[in-house]
């Protein structure tokens, strides 16, 4: 529990194990607020207004691998209440949350500061996270949930439910985009759903650490709300660009599957997270991914003249990830045919 960051963080200067590398910091922050990264309006996705928002979601999914959607049907009181009673969770005295800390990454659900292992990583990051799966089998997940606050499983069970919808409903723009059959990413290649919140406390030295350093995410694809602070940057031509908070707005990524499948029509790219001296913030995540038997592979409709990857487990892609996951270079060209 002492390596929570919000333990100790107050009036403490910034420890040498959370600095990173001269290369990899983020340095001067004033880094450009995109203003080309798309916002897609869903509220207009039905009747002869269809094909048009499919057809932005995939340039944007081409282009940016990211793109922001409203009007998406997430009711905004439900996304304010889950909010709420997630930051409510990294309030709670440290007791509370002492139950649920640990370091073993196999621990489905677990609040630490690290995504894998602690121990292993040269660099802290700035932050804490709770993770835990929420599919498949949200009741029997549920029993894993914090039971602080009192309302954390009846909410946050209701927000996964319509994190589900919303990035099910993505996933068939996307089919439709891409040519393929209704239902293609249905079934057991979007079977499981994992809640990842991370805290980012304000930091004495922004320019020297990380909320989270660059990577791109393993799954298909990533439901975020990144809530009303700025943190989330893209890497996009060559330089990193802000992605600004939006008003009841979800962040839509996508994930190294959805590359892979689509035979690199689509592009899963790197982000990372900056922090600040000032504000707290707390961002909840859904991972959307296959299960771990899942045969990946290009789409046979999309290979054209040429698979670019070979087919493989999903679990194995996870077992050359997460010792890599940040060089992605290094993770795909694992699975990239040998031509």
């Amino acid at each position: 529990m002492e390596k929570l960051v919000s333990s100790w963080y107050k009036n403490k200067p910034l420890p040498e194990s959370y600095i990173f590398p001269p290369e990899t910091r983020p340095g001067n922050l004033t880094v450009p607020t995109c203003k080309t990264i798309p916002v897609i309006d869903l509220g207009k996705a039905e009747g002869r207004n269809r094909t048009r928002i499919v057809q932005q979601i995939c340039k944007a999914s081409e282009e940016y691998g990211f793109f922001q959607v409203v009007n998406h049907g997430v009711p905004e009181d439900l996304m304010k209440e889950s909010m709420d009673v997630l930051k409510e969770f990294f309030e709670m005295p440290a007791e509370d949350k002492a139950v649920l800390y640990s370091e073993d990454p196999r621990n489905r659900c677990r609040l630490s500061t690290s995504s894998v292992n602690y121990a292993r990583e040269k660099v802290h990051h700035w932050r804490d996270n709770l993770r835990h799966p929420c599919l498949p089998g949200l009741e029997d997940c549920i029993q894993l949930w914090p039971q602080k606050p009192i309302r954390y499983r009846e909410v946050v069970a209701r927000f996964s439910i319509e994190a589900k919808k919303l990035g099910s409903r993505i996933l068939e723009f996307v089919a439709e985009g891409l040519g393929l059959e209704p239902g293609y990413f249905g079934g057991e290649l979007s079977e499981f759903m994992q809640l990842s919140v991370n805290h980012y406390p304000p930091c004495p030295d922004p320019s020297l650490t990380l909320g989270i350093a660059q990577h791109c995410d393993p799954n298909l694809v990533t439901i975020l709300h990144q809530g009303d602070v700025n943190g989330l940057q893209v890497f996009n031509n060559g330089e990193w660009i802000r992605v600004e908070p939006l008003q009841n707005a979800f962040v839509v990524n996508i994930g190294n599957q959805l590359q892979i499948i689509s035979n690199d029509k689509l592009k899963s790219v790197e982000h990372r997270v900056v922090t600040n001296s000032n504000l707290a913030r707390t961002s909840a995540a859904f991972f959307i991914a296959p299960s771990g038997d899942s045969i990946i592979e290009p789409a046979k409709s999309l290979i054209g003249q040429a698979s670019l990857y070979r087919a493989f487990e999903f679990k194995d892609f996870l077992l050359h990830y997460f010792p890599n996951l940040e060089n992605n270079d290094v993770v795909m060209e694992r699975f990239r045919s040998q031509a």
